[in-house]
């Protein structure tokens, strides 16, 4: 992402916060956005993995 959209992305992120938030809303706000990113970019490239073989996976491991 380029700076002057990153900034606008920012400001608006900023302007979406409450009058009274703090720093760690700020923070909160900012690691929601990057991981939901994220995620979206892992959907995107196929790193992904359906709910019947992650329900399995857990289903394995607790019962044995």
């Amino acid at each position: 992402m380029e700076k002057a959209e990153l900034k606008k992305e920012m400001n608006q992120l900023l302007d979406e916060l409450p009058a009274n938030a703090n720093w760690n809303d700020v923070m909160y706000k900012i690691y929601v956005r990057q991981s939901i990113e994220q995620g979206l970019k892992d959907v995107e490239e196929g790193r992904v993995i359906s709910h019947e073989n992650l329900k399995n996976k857990f289903t394995d491991k607790l019962a044995g």
